[in-house]
């Protein structure tokens, strides 16, 4: 199975958590995307990985036209219902793959993807993809979990994130990021880093993981170094992990050439 059929398995019978979820539903990096489209000239936005479709619903108000793109048919139906719901009728909704995207060159001024790329296994392919089908000084937001630099560090929230959820490929380092755009085009005008608190239980509930599989990622953290444990402020009571920390950033990035 490669990592899209794990995506629409993992996604697909949990795409409703995600409208519904706090931490993709609110976040104050929602508010910050709006405020760096304000002074943009907002025409076409394409929102890539729309899962439950809050930025493209938050954004919508300030666009001609709107794009929700998704690689699963059932988070799309999801997220039209929300969208509708709060009056945006500018929003279409297509499906495919955010490697592949199955439109013309230059054909958007704003393209955003929030908390969706350490799904993506070919994420080189994704941001040229993002490249091209942006116009020369186009805006890209994107907002995604990231790794410490460190290599421990790097694996173990990797590690977790997989055990979690088997559709996880990778959380790249903030250096990568840059490293990476910059060297597809891109100019990066602002960078955002952001401390993220993830409740265990809620954290796995939106896996729906089984409780076999809860409480071996329960051993796992809790076995960890303590200065792993210190690093990812592991906060454990009556011997059950009950949060942790890690980050997610928000890069704003203007395409040159």
């Amino acid at each position: 199975m490669d990592n899209k059929e794990i995506v629409a398995s993992q996604f697909g019978k949990n795409a409703e958590k995600y409208v519904t979820s706090k931490g993709h539903a609110k976040g104050k990096d929602l508010d910050i995307l709006l405020e760096m489209v304000q002074e943009n000239e907002n025409r076409y936005l394409l929102d890539i990985a729309t899962g439950g479709g809050h930025v493209a619903n938050k954004l919508a108000p300030l666009f001609e036209k709107v794009v929700a793109f998704d690689l699963l048919p059932e988070m799309l139906e999801k997220a039209k219902g929300f969208i509708r719901k709060n009056g945006h009728e500018n929003v279409s909704f297509v499906q495919g793959d955010a490697q592949a995207l199955p439109f013309s060159d230059q054909t958007f001024d704003t393209v955003t993807c929030r908390i969706a790329p350490h799904h993506f296994p070919k994420v080189e392919n994704f941001v040229r993809e993002t490249g091209r089908v942006l116009q020369k000084g186009g805006l890209f937001l994107l907002v995604d979990n990231v790794a410490a630099e460190l290599e421990e560090y790097d694996r173990f929230y990797n590690d977790i994130e997989k055990k979690r959820d088997p559709s996880h490929y990778r959380a790249h380092k903030k250096t990568e990021w840059i490293s990476l755009l910059e060297k597809n085009g891109f100019r990066i005008e602002s960078f955002i880093v952001f401390k993220k608190k993830f409740l265990f239980d809620g954290w796995c509930e939106m896996m729906g993981l089984a409780e076999i599989d809860k409480l071996e990622l329960h051993t796992y953290m809790k076995s960890a170094p303590q200065h792993v444990i210190e690093f990812f402020s592991i906060h454990i009571e009556g011997n059950q992990v009950q949060s942790f920390q890690g980050e997610t950033m928000l890069l704003a990035a203007r395409k040159e050439k």
